[in-house]
């Protein structure tokens, strides 16, 4: 029987993930389960590593499986359930940020409670704010920003949706070495301090030594323990 993801005043929460998808000339079958921490998956260019990330998130919907967190089943293909993207609970952070332009950061900040349709929280905004370090330029758009400092907006945005659990498509490809210095202490304290399992995926292996608690590879469709 599947074990059931514990609740979050009974402890860590857990994801569990199994699923089958069937590409043109490419087979995707994982099976695996995601504690609260960073679960690294790392693997070849082409390996199927953000379509999995995108499964998880509910934007590509596999051919069968079984997709649990929480004790809320995100995807079944035996029950029919299949949950949409806003439906899921997850938080979603992109290798490129995908800050909307013509916001500005608070704004982009309060987007992420409006996807989640959950109220104005003005005292978790400001704790989100300060955790990060960008109450200096709340008032910029993301144009006027550094990669850095997208991407930390970013990780807020997808803090303040409340997520059962974090998804992060190698969330430091696109920044040069000196910023990706300055993010990884805040991935590191997500995965400390909030106690969500976290998917983190990333070709880095400097990346995945200082953060992964779990480290999956997958090669050519197949999920193997590192």
């Amino acid at each position: 029987a599947r074990q059931a993801s514990e609740d979050r005043c009974g402890g860590s929460m857990s994801l569990s993930v199994e699923f089958g998808l069937s590409l043109p000339n490419f087979h995707l079958e994982v099976q695996f389960d995601a504690p609260a921490g960073i679960t690294a998956i790392s693997g070849p260019s082409g390996a199927g590593k953000t379509t999995l990330i995108n499964v998880l998130a509910g934007l590509v919907t596999p051919d069968y499986g079984h997709i649990e967190t929480q004790g809320r089943v995100l995807f079944s293909s035996h029950t029919g359930v299949n949950l949409k993207p806003k439906q899921r609970h997850v938080g979603y952070i992109f290798h490129d940020a995908r800050l909307f332009p013509h916001l500005t950061v608070m704004q982009n900040l309060k987007c992420g409670r409006w996807f989640r349709h959950l109220p104005s929280d003005p005292k978790a905004i400001e704790k989100i704010i300060t955790l990060l370090g960008i109450d200096h330029f709340t008032h910029r758009r993301p144009t006027q920003l550094s990669g850095g400092e997208k991407q930390r907006v970013a990780i807020g945005r997808a803090l303040l949706s409340n997520p059962d659990v974090i998804l992060a498509d190698e969330p430091l490809s696109s920044l040069d070495p000196e910023r990706k210095t300055d993010i990884l202490p805040y991935f590191a304290m997500l995965r400390d301090q909030r106690h969500l399992p976290i998917v983190y995926v990333s070709h880095d292996a400097d990346e995945v030594t200082r953060l992964a608690t779990t480290h999956l590879q997958l090669k050519q469709g197949r999920i193997q323990s590192y």
